[in-house]
């Protein structure tokens, strides 16, 4: 594992071509979400590669939720995840639908809202003044959320470019406030702003049939500071582009290194660590989240663990930012789409 050179892109570009396929000049990364990515999913080019989606993670004090809108061509997968965390019992709602109906997504972010509709659930995001709503609903769980993000608030972009015609544009923002409400089996819970922490993860690409991945991501209050820390591996290898970065109070730091994840892939619930040039965090899980989808040419194997990060991270200027204590999690997952 090395250090890449990477080129920060500080105007707005389009991500693909007239014709569609990857334009040179957008491979970078970002502070801010400057691509254009409305040619992904329109039209016939690439049609079964195009993958498109919006996830949102939330960590509160008493629930740990996942909610998923996405279209894949040939299918559109939506899902709505919550875990009680006193009790560790979860609910999980996941839609398989043919085609692409059931969903909307906007062409690029922030360009409109995101939403799934199917027989076992509604799900809404969209922009307000000052963040994002979230809203979901099954039949044993309803969530309203309103996450916080200030005009100066900076989250991670990044073009991965496999080929000029397999490519993917990802905005990792992470360690945002989030307040409101879940109900789950008619009990409600309120979501306190001062404890609670929202994590996007909004993708616009066309994908290899294949792929496995780590994403990793940690928010929290360290030395009075708000942190927020974005990992990733494997799928970005040898690309020349990293999803690696680290946000204090809203400014992001990039990381250019490429990470090696060591984890035990026999028992996910042992300790993970993750190293690179400047980076050495370790990752102590307390519970995995295993999720699998075999739907004939749509396969997912998912396992997704929370806990508790520590360790450091040096920044190119020699300074050294701790971790100890972020919440978060850590994944491995493998794809066949």
């Amino acid at each position: 594992m090395h250090t890449v050179a990477e080129h920060e892109i500080i105007a707005p570009v389009d991500l693909c071509l007239p014709g569609g396929k990857l334009n040179r000049d957008a491979i970078g990364w970002t502070s801010y979400p400057w691509h254009n990515t409305d040619r992904i999913g329109r039209g016939w080019y690439g049609w079964g590669r195009n993958k498109r989606w919006e996830y949102w993670g939330f960590i509160t004090p008493t629930h740990l939720i996942g909610i998923t809108v996405s279209s894949i061509d040939y299918a559109s997968v939506n899902a709505v995840w919550v875990l009680d965390r006193s009790t560790l019992t979860g609910i999980d709602e996941t839609s398989v639908t043919p085609f692409s109906g059931a969903v909307t997504l906007p062409g690029t972010l922030r360009g409109g809202p995101a939403t799934a509709r199917t027989k076992t659930l509604d799900i809404d995001i969209d922009e307000v003044d000052g963040g994002t709503s979230i809203q979901a609903k099954t039949d044993r769980v309803t969530i309203n959320l309103v996450t916080e993000r200030d005009a100066e608030h900076q989250a991670l972009g990044v073009v991965v470019p496999w080929t000029y015609r397999l490519f993917q544009y990802t905005v990792k923002d992470v360690a945002l406030r989030v307040r409101g409400t879940i109900t789950v089996d008619g009990q409600e819970f309120e979501v306190p702003r001062a404890e609670s922490w929202a994590v996007l993860d909004h993708g616009r690409g066309r994908w290899p049939y294949r792929m496995t991945w780590n994403w990793g991501a940690g928010c929290g209050v360290v030395d009075g500071r708000v942190v927020g820390l974005q990992i990733g591996g494997k799928w970005t290898d040898g690309s020349g582009s990293t999803e690696n970065s680290i946000v204090i109070n809203g400014t992001l730091h990039k990381i250019s290194a490429e990470l090696d994840w060591q984890y035990d892939q026999s028992n996910y619930m042992a300790p993970w660590r993750m190293t690179g040039d400047g980076v050495d965090v370790t990752f102590t899980p307390y519970y995995e989240r295993v999720a699998q989808t075999n739907a004939f040419v749509v396969s997912s194997n998912t396992h997704q663990c929370f806990g508790h990060y520590s360790g450091s991270v040096t920044l190119t200027d020699g300074t050294v930012l701790s971790v100890d204590g972020l919440e978060g999690w850590a994944e491995h997952v493998q794809n066949r789409w």
